[in-house]
Order: C-alpha cells, then structure tokens, then sequence
C-alpha cells in the first residue's frame, strides 16, 4: 500500500488547484459530480474552493471535445503530461475489465504527489483512519476507526468500512458494501454491489466478489466467488490474472501492506 494522502492544497495555503478526471465513464462522472459537491462545500464554508474541475481526459477520440455532464472531454490521456500543474484522479475500470486503473497508473508514470484524493462531503472518515493518493470516496460511504485505504482505490456510495479493514491498492468496493471489522482486502479485489464480507476475512488480490455475496472465509488471489455464502465459480478475468502474475514474477507483495495510522488529512 502507497503512502497517506498529503495534506489539502487549501488547507496547506497553496490556493485552488487545477483538477482533471482521467475516464469519462460512469465512474468518472459520478467523481466530477463528487468534485462538484466539494467545491459547493469550500464555497459555503466561507473557503476557497481547493479545486477547479479542468476537464476529463480519456482515449475515445469520439468523446474529445464533447461534453460530458457539463465537463469537456479535453483529450486523450497522455495529454496530462502537458498539464504538470495540475491534480490527477484516475477513473477507469469495469467488473469486466477491473484492472484498467492499474495499467493507466503504470502507463502515465506521474508520481504520488500528481494525484488528488476526493472525499464527498457526506462521507465519514474517522481521525484514525488513511485514505491514500488517487482515491476516491463517494457519497456517504463510511471509514470507522483506524481502517487504512490504499492508493487509487474506489469506494462507492453508501459501503460502509468498519475497525481495522486493511485496503490495498486499485480495490474497487461498490455501492452498499458491508465490510466487518479486521476485513482486508488485497491489492486490486473487486467487491460487488450489496456484498457482505465477514470480520477478519480476507479477498485476495485480483478477486471478484459478486454483487449482493455473503462472504464467510478467506477468498484466495485471482478468482471470481458468488453467492450467499459465497463460493468460487471461476478464475479471474484475463486483464486481473495479468496483474496477478506479474505482481508474483516482480516478487511484490500483493496483499498491500498497512500504511501508518496517522490520522487522515482528508476530512
């Protein structure tokens, strides 16, 4: 797992910084709207908005120059390199293809400190816990106490993560996910909307878990389980296999490692 998220642009003084979305799909517009709301909250709080939403960047040459929900589509992705002033948050990836964010945070190279992490206003992330760079938490999804959350994670509206959950980096959680406390999921797990996962279960990295799932043991790295309880159907899709594979030749750890408890600059 990569560091904590640094401190706010605003509150470190620096003022309003550029922020661009990398993705226009579903996922990248429900964050430029979780932009939105952030900014609307600096604003009513008599503050100076910590970001300008500067567009979204994305490799479908049909979407370049459109409007995406208000938000223009400015070009492809490596067009971030041409921008060096401003904060980047990835927002790609699917249950078809969960790996996506992965390989465009490889792919674009830019270091941790590039990378904004966007908390809806509505979310509760406790003083104990960490969220790091490149992640998203969407509208009231709850962090408890002392629950550690990578880099460039997905947490999605309404997941609830208890005491002590360990997230590893690219986790995608969906809507409604319940995780019970000592929870730890290990780099790159996809858990389902409405899945349930039983305290002290781990989901190892590049699994599936599928939507509205009853978790009850350990799932082991590279499949896809279902069901209530859940059970295993299959292996993981290509693109996560991928991952997992060249995790296991590089000799990385794919579990993710706790980062420090710092108490999280992000609220």
């Amino acid at each position: 797992m990569s560091g904590p998220a640094r401190p706010d642009p605003v509150r470190s003084g620096s003022g309003t910084s550029d922020l661009v979305i990398v993705g226009a799909g579903g996922f990248a517009r429900e964050t430029a709207q979780a932009v939105r709301d952030v900014i609307t909250d600096d604003v009513a709080r008599g503050r100076a908005p910590r970001w300008r939403l500067a567009g979204h960047l994305d490799d479908n040459p049909a979407l370049h120059g459109r409007d995406v929900d208000g938000v223009t589509v400015l070009g492809g992705c490596e067009l971030v390199h041409e921008m060096p002033g401003a904060l980047v948050v990835i927002c790609v990836g699917s249950p078809r293809d969960y790996a996506a964010r992965a390989r465009l945070v490889r792919r674009l190279g830019l270091p941790a400190d590039r990378y904004a992490t966007v908390v809806h206003p509505t979310a509760a992330v406790s003083g104990s816990s960490v969220v790091g760079p490149g992640s998203v938490l969407l509208a009231h999804s709850v962090l408890t106490a002392a629950v550690l959350v990578g880099s460039h994670v997905a947490v999605m509206p309404h997941a609830v993560l208890t005491h002590d959950d360990v997230v590893g980096d690219f986790v995608t959680i969906a809507s409604g996910v319940r995780l019970g406390g000592g929870t730890r999921l290990e780099r790159g797990a996809y858990v389902g909307s409405g899945a349930l996962v039983r305290e002290y279960t781990t989901v190892g990295a590049w699994s599936l878990i599928g939507m509205g799932s009853t978790v009850l043991g350990d799932v082991p790295p590279g499949e896809v389980w279902i069901g209530s309880p859940a059970r295993r159907l299959r292996e993981a899709v290509v693109p996560a296999l991928d991952e997992l594979r060249a995790e296991g030749a590089e000799g990385k750890d794919a579990g993710s490692g706790p980062a420090p408890r710092m108490g999280s600059p992000v609220t």
